[in-house]
Parts: structure tokens; C-alpha cells; sequence
């Protein structure tokens, strides 16, 4: 543009004075005015994007007031959410602090409903131990008293049935102590407490009919007097041979030969001989007694001193005598089968449970 307005300013010019010298002012001008041009389109230029970028700059600053808008709405929202929160946080704490509280009450009302519990349980079990012991205990006594197993048989297998239905593992040995002494006492095999007392009996009443090792034996045929008798029809027989046979039988019965083993038998007055029979039958009353006070120890010594003395001062050659020995001899052996079997093992593992361990 700035080209061809020279062209054109000089074409008017160019015709009137065409061989005229060209003013030196000219190219001036035209600089100044090409200048102002310029001038005049950069200030065009600077005006629009001055014009542009207060556009952007309004729109910026629109922008920054609604996003400054917008900024004290969040503002205002996350102080009253702050807010919010900061107090829900304080509700919440009051809340853990009553929770807490009510936690720590109910832990120790757990401790304590749990203490009571083993108490409930730890007494019971006592009770069960004790119950147990006292039936075992009285199971014994009535064993003792009537000589029978079946007290301690009936008494161990309540005791088993209890123990099972309470199914506590601190009971454990005492089941596995009352399982044993039951297989135990129905192996056990008890004598006949009323046929020893019978036969007690028997050698009591024997005891006045057994002959003493020194006694006079008794004569087996006839005495003298009936051997004469019946010669007394016989005419031939004068009253002086009659006297003289009377007179030989009874010196006769005047000696006796014997074999005593002891010499103590021999030497035994009538009145030792009545005594030795007493103290033989109290002996062996004392025996019976001892027996039926399930004594057996002392009924064993009782039984010793009643075969001593029937082996030492009365005839073992008669018959009474042996029956006597036969059956003091039998009441002697099964005497070591009368004795009851013990519940050691039970009784131990009842007093471990009652004392805790």
C-alpha cells in the first residue's frame, strides 16, 4: 500500500511538470505518512487486543468471582460440614465414652456371672463328690454288716450313672477309679457268711460230746455182772467163783494202757477237763462273734486257739473228734475268702476331687 500511494500521488504530478527535479521534502512526507500508517495500525492492533484481552480479562475476572463465588460456598458448606462433623465427632465421643462405660459394666458383669458360674459348677461338683462319698461310705458299712457285695455293687454303679450325667472333666479320675473298683468287687467272691455261722454252731454243740485224750474209755461189751447173770441158773458155778470173776473184771478196768502226745492231757483233772471244755466253746463263741462284727482278724486268732487246743487235749482218734477238726478246718479256709474288697482307689480319687487338685 505504502508503494503504490507514491504512484499514485505523483501520477498528477507527473504530467504538469514531468522534467521538473523532484522536491526533497517529498520522500519526507511520504515517510512520516507511511509512519503514521503504521502508527495508526499498531495502535488499531494494540487496541483490539487490548480490546481482546479485556474481554479475557473480564472474562477471567467473571470467572475468578464466581469460582471465588463458589469457593465461599465450599467455604461455607465444609465450615458448616466442619461444623457438623466437629459436633457428630463430640456426639460420637460422648457415645464411645458411654459405650465404653457400659463395655467396662458389662465385662465385669461377664466376670462376674462367669466366677459365679464355676462357683455354680465348682459347688455342684462338690456336692456330687460329697453325695457320692457319703453313699459309698454308708455302702461299706451296711457291706461289713450283712457280709453281701451287693451294698458296694449297687452303691458303685449309682455313683457311675451320676458321673456320667454330670460329664465334668475334673471328674474324670473318679469315673475311671469307680469303673475299676466295680469290675473289681463283681469279680470278688464272698463266702457264706450264715453256713461259718452254722457251722460255729455245730462245733459248739459238739464241744460237750468230744472225748478228752485222757478220759476212761468206755467199755464195749458186757460188765461183769451181766456176764454172771446169766450163769446164775447154772448150778455148777459155786458163789466163790462168781466173786472171783467179779473180783478179775474189776481189777482189769483199774489199768489202762495208752498213747498220750501231750503230756498236759494226762495230767488234766475232772475239773481242768470241765473248764477245758468251756474255754474250747468260748473260743469258738468268740469267733462267731468276731464274725458277725466282720472282726475277722480276731476270730482268725480265736480259731487258731480252738484248733490247738482240740489237736492237744481231746482224742484224735475218735470220730467226734475228727468231724470237730474237718469242720474247724473248713471254717478256717473259707474264712480268708470273707474279707469285702476295699474302694481304696475310689475313696483317693473322691478326696483329689474335694480338695481341688
Amino acid at each position: 500500500m505504502s508503494s503504490e500511494t507514491p504512484e499514485k500521488s505523483s501520477d498528477p504530478n507527473g504530467g504538469a511538470g514531468e522534467g521538473l527535479p523532484v522536491q526533497p521534502s517529498q520522500p519526507h512526507h511520504l515517510v512520516n505518512r507511511g509512519l503514521l500508517i503504521f502508527v495508526s495500525l499498531i495502535a488499531v492492533a494494540a487496541l483490539a487486543i487490548s480490546g481482546l484481552l479485556w474481554q479475557r480479562l473480564s472474562d477471567i475476572q467473571e470467572q475468578l468471582a464466581r469460582q471465588s463465588a463458589d469457593s465461599g460456598n465450599l467455604s461455607s458448606e465444609a465450615r458448616a460440614m466442619a461444623k457438623q462433623a466437629l459436633e457428630q465427632s463430640r456426639d460420637h465421643l460422648a457415645r464411645l465414652t458411654v459405650l465404653d462405660a457400659r463395655l467396662t459394666e458389662v465385662a465385669l458383669q461377664r466376670s462376674q456371672l462367669e466366677e459365679l458360674m464355676q462357683s455354680l459348677s465348682r459347688s455342684r461338683d462338690e456336692n456330687l463328690v460329697v453325695d457320692i462319698e457319703s453313699a459309698l461310705y454308708l455302702a461299706q458299712q451296711q457291706a461289713q454288716l450283712t457280709g453281701s457285695v451287693e451294698p458296694l455293687l449297687a452303691a458303685l454303679r449309682v455313683a457311675e450313672q451320676r458321673l456320667v450325667r454330670a460329664a465334668q472333666p475334673r471328674l474324670a479320675p473318679v469315673m475311671r477309679a469307680v469303673t475299676k473298683d466295680l469290675a473289681r468287687v463283681k469279680a470278688t467272691t464272698v463266702s457264706d457268711l450264715p453256713a461259718l455261722l452254722s457251722k460255729l454252731e455245730e462245733l459248739v454243740r459238739l464241744a460237750d460230746e468230744l472225748p478228752l485224750a485222757n478220759a476212761v474209755a468206755k467199755a464195749t461189751g458186757k460188765t461183769a455182772v451181766d456176764a454172771i447173770k446169766p450163769r446164775q441158773s447154772d448150778t455148777l458155778l459155786t458163789w466163790w467163783q462168781r466173786s472171783w470173776e467179779m473180783l478179775s473184771e474189776e481189777l482189769r478196768g483199774l489199768v489202762r494202757v495208752s498213747r498220750i502226745e501231750e503230756p498236759e492231757a494226762a495230767l488234766l483233772s475232772p475239773e481242768q477237763s470241765f473248764f477245758l471244755r468251756e474255754n474250747f466253746k468260748f473260743k469258738l463263741l468268740n469267733a462267731r462273734l468276731g464274725l458277725l462284727a466282720r472282726q475277722l482278724e480276731t476270730a482268725r486268732a480265736d480259731l487258731s486257739t480252738a484248733a490247738v487246743t482240740l489237736s492237744r487235749y481231746f482224742d484224735g482218734s475218735s470220730r467226734k473228734t475228727q468231724v470237730a477238726a474237718a469242720l474247724l478246718k473248713q471254717v478256717q479256709g473259707q474264712m480268708n475268702t470273707l474279707e469285702l474288697p476295699r474302694l481304696d482307689e475310689t475313696m483317693a480319687a473322691l478326696a483329689t476331687a474335694a480338695a481341688g487338685r
